[in-house]
């Protein structure tokens, strides 16, 4: 199993406090490479009572992006001295050993989460999700399609709005032949990733799985076009036959020459499928480069 590092609840270290001797090792050591925030308090203080849970709450959530240090200024008055702490509460964020942000007083809810979304931002560590989805993609175009699906859960255990993570998973159902556990995917994917390349792409490999179990045999479709060139129809179903059996540069072949014959021909047909025969394949993919191009030209020809 991959490991992604710990969440904020499994590290002890994500929210301490933090005296006069531990200051170093535990806010500007620390702080080489992860952004930490540093609430100077003291029990008396009234505005520092509402504002210390606040901050925890947003570096909780933050998921380890960013850790944060408590420092009573009472029984640390020399690091208030020397941070020039001349009223409390007072937040610093130090990253890579330098103070880098803070404010003074009481602020609100939002302005709270917006500064510690700020401070999280500063690091470009992502626990190592990067490297499992990559591990991901491969398992999958390596026809583990298991594998990858299970490892694209786990990443979306950690980081439930990962759209590389959640198109993936959809693909790898769609890979399964599991069609319908992938449609539910795409109905429920959260509203910050739904619109995203990743679980577009993933959406357009869906529709042409649906199309695909209702493909014609390819032969005799090949047959009925080559008999009428004209029958748009059997030209058309021939391309969906061919991305079947998984050859999507016959189907573009196919789909470019309709267009070419015929260009509204089905309200656009051969057009709306070759987009999302492109928008499944990916940007990178070299039949939909060629295929984008060779459009693009007929279109503004």
């Amino acid at each position: 199993m991959l490991e992604f590092g710990q969440t904020p609840a499994q590290d002890p270290d994500l929210i301490k406090d933090v005296t006069e001797a531990t200051f170093m090792a535990d806010v500007v050591e620390v702080s080489q490479t992860t952004p930490v925030i540093v609430d100077f308090w003291a029990p008396w203080c009234g505005p520092c009572k509402t504002l210390g849970p606040q901050l925890e709450a947003a570096v909780t959530a933050a998921k380890g992006k960013v850790k944060m240090a408590k420092v009573d200024v009472d029984q640390n008055q020399q690091i208030a001295a020397q941070l020039r702490i001349q009223s409390i509460p007072t937040v610093y964020a130090f990253f890579q050993g330098q103070p880098v942000d803070g404010f003074q007083g009481a602020v609100s809810q939002g302005e709270v989460q917006a500064f510690v979304d700020r401070v999280a931002a500063l690091n470009t560590d992502d626990g190592g999700l990067g490297d499992a989805i990559m591990a991901a993609e491969e398992m999958l175009g390596e026809g583990a399609a298991v594998d990858a699906a299970q490892t694209f859960a786990a990443i979306l255990g950690e980081e439930p709005e990962n759209a590389a993570a959640y198109g993936g998973l959809i693909r790898a159902h769609v890979a399964l032949e599991e069609l319908d556990q992938a449609d539910a995917l795409v109905a429920n994917a959260p509203d910050a990733i739904a619109a995203s390349a990743e679980v577009e792409a993933a959406r357009a490999q869906l529709a042409l799985a649906r199309q695909a179990e209702s493909a014609g045999p390819a032969a005799e479709l090949r047959a009925k076009v080559d008999a009428d060139p004209d029958d748009h129809q059997a030209r058309f179903d021939l391309a969906a036959a061919l991305l079947a059996n998984d050859d999507a540069e016959a189907a573009v072949e196919e789909l470019l020459e309709l267009f070419r014959r015929d260009r509204d021909w089905n309200d656009g047909a051969a057009r709306t499928q070759l987009f999302t025969i492109f928008d499944a394949a990916g940007p990178k993919d070299p039949v939909a480069i060629k295929g984008r191009r060779r459009l693009s030209s007929m279109i503004f020809a």
